[in-house]
């Protein structure tokens, strides 16, 4: 490739931060792959977050955005896949597959569609140290009349608007609002945005805890939920501790640790059969390897109150869960999954039109 701009490059990020703060650009936070887009005519290919490419497994993609881009551009934006009119994040997921055969038949069965939210370069210029108002308009105009499966992401400089953004696109699966300074340059693994995030509670059953890669101390806590048939699913984890406050955590589940897994709701975690009708601990993956999944199993009757932004397919949290506290207040059994929240469906294309 012959671009002003070429890869790998990894996208600008964002800091997390309470409210939305004034006088900026505001978007949706899209709830899918990061992607960087580099076209150099027929030449197409989609960098990831880390830098590594994506292109193989989306074909769909690449023959639209070939057909779609300018001619010689490099574009920022988000792989998404869209099903009855929401986000649907599993299903992204299910394309990162190492067999062409499925990731073709996945292509045909469940597209993928591109939302274009920032210009990096255009023909023969580079943008990456044009003000984000500049980009913005450059964006708009290079994309203008594009059709699905490539979408412009709608941009607003009203923060009010960006606060009903934020209470409504949670519905169709998105994941809270970004704020981008508009005089600010594009700075690649630079967190110089911010992000508002939607976030739940709930109170879970700690069962179990992994200890920490540095010694004899606690690296996350294992959780759980009682489903309807009173079973203890493995629901994700806790892991982002002080170091002082792991050491201690040792001590206070002291009195809960069982001498083996034998008794405990968990106690087929080894076997790879149970996982095909259960949530255990350490299921086996392609992602997990050789890495040591062992845990130390706890009598489940501590509960705690943690945070968490998404389920994934309705049965763990997709991402670690924070410890906020413990509960002396709640028992074990009230664990449930009907505690957990559903936002108000919003339908994605009042958000992007028709989508592909």
């Amino acid at each position: 490739m012959d671009l002003p701009v070429t890869p790998p490059v990894k996208p600008m990020l964002a800091k997390p931060v309470a409210r939305i703060p004034p006088d900026m650009q505001y978007e949706a936070k899209w709830d899918g792959f990061r992607a960087i887009v580099f076209r150099d005519g027929a030449e197409v290919e989609l960098g990831s977050r880390t830098g590594k490419p994506l292109t193989r497994y989306f074909p769909e993609l690449v023959e639209a955005l070939r057909e779609r881009l300018p001619k010689r551009c490099v574009v920022d934006g988000e792989i998404v896949i869209a099903r009855e009119g929401h986000l649907d994040f599993d299903a992204l997921t299910e394309r990162i597959h190492p067999a062409d055969s499925r990731v073709r038949m996945l292509a045909e069965r469940t597209p993928a569609s591109f939302v274009a939210f920032d210009l990096l370069a255009l023909d023969d210029t580079s943008l990456l140290d044009v003000p984000l108002r500049e980009r913005r308009a450059r964006l708009e105009g290079a994309l203008s009349g594009v059709t699905p499966p490539v979408h412009l992401a709608p941009a607003t400089r009203d923060r009010a608007l960006a606060e009903r953004w934020f209470e409504q696109y949670e519905g169709a699966g998105l994941d809270g609002v970004i704020a981008k300074p508009l005089s600010g340059p594009y700075r690649p693994d630079e967190r110089v945005m911010f992000k508002v995030k939607h976030e739940r509670t709930a109170d879970v059953v700690v069962a179990g805890y992994r200890f920490h890669k540095s010694g004899p101390v606690v690296g996350s806590l294992l959780l759980g939920l009682y489903d309807d048939r009173g079973a203890l699913q493995h629901v994700g984890v806790s892991a982002a501790f002080p170091m002082k406050l792991r050491a201690e955590l040792v001590e206070e589940l002291a009195p809960l640790r069982m001498e083996d897994v034998t008794g405990h709701p968990w106690a087929a975690w080894s076997d790879e059969a149970a996982h095909e009708t259960a949530r255990l601990p350490g299921a086996p993956s392609r992602w997990s390897g050789k890495k040591d999944l062992s845990w130390m199993p706890l009598r489940p009757e501590r509960v705690a109150e943690v945070a968490y932004d998404h389920m994934e397919k309705g049965v763990r949290f997709r991402h670690t869960a924070r410890f906020r506290r413990w509960r002396p207040d709640r028992t074990p059994s009230s664990c449930t999954y009907a505690q957990l929240e559903e936002p108000v469906r919003y339908d994605l294309t009042e958000i992007l039109g028709t989508p592909g």
